[in-house]
């Protein structure tokens, strides 16, 4: 199944997500049941990505596609970065200029860039799957990821990795090749774990990953991922917009009480 039916199939559940589930006809019903089991539990989808660090954290982290109105919250969220951060992000000490052409560059119809919001709609966490524009390497992506320092150690970075494997799985993607300085040791070490292959040349190393073909259950796993964090993110949208609404009425309702009670009031 291609990139262009998956998404087909996508934009009819997001019209109406309960389709399948409900439907009558439908032949397998107790598989909704068990990949909402799974979602909740953020048990594995069919790789032996980070498994560890997936149950020592537990619960469900809503990761969602990123698309070009989100560009200002990505921009944001990476010239937050430390120093040492972009080093290991980009290979290099990215500048304030370059991060925000790196941005400017991204192409959200060719890619999956996906991240996580906190309450506050801030993007605290994001992931780059860059499909090779080569035709010898067709089904190969190459991955990247950030991940905001006070968001450290809550697994975000394995978590966004088995949401690229998945990804990538699903849109034929055979293999995923990571490029990072031999000092990223959390990166690596995500790599190693999920099994691909670490080169090491000096102060660089490459990661190769091997994918399995996609299965019904990975691609209806994908779908109501994204689903779900979709919903996650329009609540806190909703809860974000009541929190201004509320503050401007209490700025109002201050205004009143100073006017109120001024010594200067006519």
């Amino acid at each position: 199944m291609g990139r262009r039916q998956i998404r087909v199939i996508g934009q009819g559940l997001r019209e109406n997500p309960y389709s399948c589930a409900m439907s009558p006809s439908n032949p397998r019903p107790g598989l909704w049941r068990r990949l909402w089991r799974r979602w909740v539990a953020c048990v594995d989808t069919g790789t032996h990505v980070g498994r560890g660090s997936a149950r020592s954290f537990g619960g469900w982290i809503p990761i969602r596609s990123l698309s070009p109105r989100h560009k200002p919250r990505i921009l944001k969220h990476l010239l937050s970065l430390a120093p040492e951060d972009r080093y290991l992000r980009f290979g290099y000490p990215a500048t304030d200029e370059q991060i925000e052409r790196y941005v400017l560059g991204l192409n959200f119809d060719r890619d999956e860039i996906f991240g996580v919001f906190n309450r506050r709609l801030d993007l605290v966490a994001m992931a780059h799957l860059a499909f090779s524009v080569d035709p010898q390497w067709a089904t190969c992506a190459e991955f990247g990821v950030s991940v905001a320092s006070h968001q450290r150690g809550k697994g975000l970075g394995v978590r966004l990795f088995n949401h690229a494997v998945m990804q990538a799985r699903n849109q034929g993607v055979s293999m995923i090749f990571i490029h990072a300085l031999s000092e990223n040791v959390a990166m690596l070490k995500i790599a190693r774990h999920a099994g691909a292959r670490v080169q090491r040349d000096g102060s660089e190393s490459e990661a190769y990953l091997s994918l399995p073909e996609a299965t019904l259950d990975s691609q209806l796993s994908g779908l109501m991922q994204e689903q779900m964090a979709e919903l996650d993110y329009q609540l806190k949208n909703q809860a974000h917009q009541f929190r201004e609404w509320l503050a401007t009425v209490q700025e109002i309702r201050q205004g009143v009480r100073q006017a109120r009670h001024s010594p200067n009031k006519p």
